[in-house]
């Protein structure tokens, strides 16, 4: 929380996968602040640069001097896939443009250090299809780079689906299409 002549500025932080869940934490935060005069947010999706979207929402301030200073401290933290709202209670005293940047872009620097930041890997999802006879070649390159086998089957064929890191796919493809005894394919996550 932050305060500034007689104004309180009450940040939170969500981990979102879809916009859908940024309607769902406005709508539960405006029920429990119900007597609040603002909830400004700024939320961002997406890992590349070709999908990553945005959105910031000022809710009554003046044009940029909410959202977009919550939006620049997600950015300084290179975080994805959160929103982070700030709620303020008005205090009678009007803060002024500088004001409330400062007020909004502290709370939201306060918020993000609190919070616990979960790093996650972007993994690619291959299937393997091969002999029963082969599955010690297989095996053998699944150990030697530490795979992740997300599924098997076990039958006079095989199947595995397996994860790898998104910057290993196409090192670990190659090893497993030169093993020229299988099958392996992407699977769209």
């Amino acid at each position: 929380m932050y305060k500034d002549r007689g104004s309180k500025f009450i940040g939170y932080v969500y981990p979102i996968t879809t916009e859908a869940a940024v309607k769902t934490h406005l709508e539960t935060l405006k029920k429990k602040h119900y007597s609040a005069r603002h909830w400004c947010y700024a939320w961002r999706l997406g890992v590349t640069a070709t999908d990553v979207r945005y959105r910031v929402n000022d809710d009554g301030e003046p044009s940029n001097t909410a959202g977009q200073p919550i939006y620049g401290q997600i950015l300084s933290k290179n975080l994805t896939n959160v929103l982070v709202v700030v709620v303020r209670y008005f205090g009678g005293t009007k803060l002024g443009v500088g004001g409330l940047i400062t007020a909004y872009k502290t709370t939201a620097k306060l918020t993000l250090e609190e919070a616990t930041i979960v790093e996650k890997t972007i993994d690619i999802h291959f299937q393997v299809n091969f002999e029963y006879k082969d599955l010690n070649k297989v095996m053998r390159i699944v150990k030697e780079n530490n795979l992740t086998i997300i599924s098997q089957k076990m039958e006079l064929n095989c199947e595995y689906i397996f994860s790898v890191r998104k910057k290993e796919a196409i090192r670990i493809k190659t090893i497993f299409e030169n093993l020229r005894c299988l099958k392996i394919k992407e699977l769209s996550n």
